[in-house]
């Protein structure tokens, strides 16, 4: 898959929820916008380590 087709996937699931569930989605934001700047990077790392260990396994 080219890396235009993975950025299209992406928009896709990012834009999903705001599009089904704006309410929800604005609470989901809000939840995240009282998070600690710790928090947020720590959830930032096990995101981009995810993501590095799934590219790991499929490649």
């Amino acid at each position: 898959m080219s890396f235009w087709a993975v950025l299209a996937w992406v928009l896709i699931v990012e834009g999903a929820l705001p599009l089904i569930a704006p309410s929800f989605w604005r609470q989901v934001v809000d939840q995240i916008r009282q998070l600690r700047d710790g928090q947020l990077r720590f959830y930032g790392l096990c995101s981009v380590a995810a993501g590095g260990l799934l590219l790991l396994l499929l490649a």
